[in-house]
């Protein structure tokens, strides 16, 4: 199964994600988590990529398309699920002629859609250890204790891009860039549209009747 993942920042995506990747044993390819890693590790790529999180701008697509190239050349990835990749049509269009050239076309893209009201709420209210990166919600996932983790005690801090005016730049670029991916696909056929604003179970539920399977 060769899925890719698309909706605004604060979709759920992730969540789908972790629980797709189980029920279908392929490797979920995160280029945020990538690009977070990089940042934590102070590499080259960790400090370009830095500037543009942060002010909620995306990163560059020569260095986007290199990192997802070189992940789905390993040997695990003849099967994948992207998210966060591609966000504009050149990634995209990058993505079909690498895939083409190996031989394995995407089966589907899954686009989860959800109001930007809800959105602003999601992000803004995320909150991460400073520590071990466990994640919370003020309002949908506390922690025991205001402001410490529950699984290490420490520190629990609002990530750069989870500002409310970085969320609200952030969703603007979507809209003006990664939106128009959605009709590049379903140009293609590819298009699986899933209601994310509702309970991550349903959520998944709806997404395997989306790729034909019965999850209960």
């Amino acid at each position: 199964m060769r899925l890719v993942l698309l909706g605004p920042p604060g979709a759920g995506k992730g969540t789908q994600a972790q629980v797709l990747r189980e029920k279908l044993g392929i490797p979920h390819i995160s280029t945020g988590d990538m690009f977070r890693e990089a940042v934590l590790q102070g590499t080259p790529l960790g400090k370009e990529a830095q500037k543009y999180m942060e002010s909620g701008q995306l990163v560059p697509d020569e260095v986007t398309i290199g990192i997802v190239r070189e992940r789905l050349s390993q040997p695990d990835a003849v099967g994948f699920l992207l998210d966060g990749f591609p966000r504009t049509v050149p990634q995209a269009e990058s993505l079909d002629e690498f895939l083409a050239a190996s031989g394995r076309p995407l089966v589907a893209v899954l686009s989860i859609q959800v109001p930007g009201q809800v959105l602003v709420g999601r992000l803004t209210g995320r909150r991460v250890c400073s520590q071990c990166g466990a994640n919370y919600h003020i309002l949908n996932k506390p922690p025991h204790q205001a402001g410490k983790c529950d699984l290490c005690g420490g520190d629990l801090v609002q990530r750069a891009d989870d500002t409310e005016e970085t969320v609200l730049k952030r969703l603007e670029v979507y809209e003006q860039q990664t939106a128009a991916l959605v009709g590049y696909y379903q140009q293609r056929g590819l298009v699986r549209e899933v209601n994310g604003n509702q309970e991550p179970q349903k959520v998944l539920a709806d997404i395997g009747l989306a790729l034909g399977r019965d999850w209960g």
